[in-house]
């Protein structure tokens, strides 16, 4: 007897949502029925939110944040201080550090982290980007706000080393966060404590 399973159309649907992160084959399965059943559904909403988020959102030239411009909302803003930049993995670690409120300078996003298991070297990141920035504004404070696993210590010494000798003042945050975790698991407070107490 021939086992039964969903049709074509369902099982892509399916096999497309497991590649999100954090989405496993129940989840996925869960999700596919429920927009296939569910009579709240809107597909035809959620293709135009995905194609319109793809279409219109890159990143912004200048520090690497979500952006529907050349440059971003942060960039554009010129009550910033000039004189800071904090540096990031990832630009969805910018929010949690504006949320805080404990920071009013300018960001830099690298794109990931040293990782030579991934085979992600200086090369794949924004570091040269950083290099120029740090160049052109001259005596800038340049703040490693990285994780502090093992890759993004291997980052944070390597972007030390690079910035060694230029006209900047490099500083990290402090130890305020877990060990092992990221910026997106922090709470404002740890993350406010953390800027302040950069070293």
């Amino acid at each position: 007897m021939a086992r039964v399973d969903y049709p074509e159309p369902i099982r892509e649907l399916i096999a497309e949502l497991k590649r999100l992160p954090g989405v496993g084959p129940r989840s996925a399965e869960r999700m596919a029925v429920w927009m296939i059943q569910h009579k709240k559904r809107n597909p035809e909403e959620l293709a135009t939110a995905l194609l319109g988020a793809q279409r219109e959102v890159s990143l912004c030239e200048q520090c690497g944040f979500f952006s529907t411009h050349e440059s971003c909302a942060i960039c554009d803003d010129m009550s910033r201080d000039r004189k800071t930049i904090c540096v990031v993995e990832q630009a969805t670690d910018v929010l949690p550090l504006e949320r805080s409120g404990a920071f009013r300078g300018y960001y830099h996003c690298l794109g990931g982290k040293l990782s030579p298991l991934d085979n992600i070297t200086p090369a794949d990141l924004r570091i040269a980007q950083l290099l120029k920035r740090v160049e052109a504004e001259g005596g800038v404070e340049v703040i490693l706000a990285l994780s502090s696993d093992v890759e993004g210590e291997a980052t944070a010494n390597y972007l030390a080393e690079a910035l060694e000798g230029r006209e900047c003042q490099v500083t990290r945050i402090a130890q305020g966060l877990p060990a092992g975790g990221g910026l997106e698991h922090a709470d404002e407070l740890t993350l406010m404590r953390a800027l302040q107490g950069r070293r």
